[in-house]
């Protein structure tokens, strides 16, 4: 099985939305820990070093496409075959 994804892409170099995207992303992760780490717990001049390091990537999906390939040891496709046990 494979998935084409179709759609509209944007890429961010700008620091204070990059500085953003990570931060939420640290607190999302750090979460469930017993001390969750902060970016502030990092010199600054460490974090600034990162995010110019950082691209960030915006995809807007508008189609995704499915192909599904039969394999010559296959009888029917495994798709075809769940769709039977609905």
């Amino acid at each position: 099985m494979v998935v084409h994804a179709h759609g509209h892409i944007c890429f961010y170099e700008d620091e204070h939305f990059l500085r953003g995207i990570v931060a939420h992303l640290t607190r999302t992760q750090e979460a469930s820990q017993p001390v969750p780490w902060k970016m502030t717990d990092a010199p600054r001049d460490y974090i600034d070093t990162l995010l110019k390091s950082i691209v960030g990537v915006q995809i807007e999906i508008t189609q995704l496409v499915g192909k599904g390939k039969l394999g010559q040891d296959e009888k029917q496709s495994p798709g075809r075959r769940q769709s039977r046990g609905l």
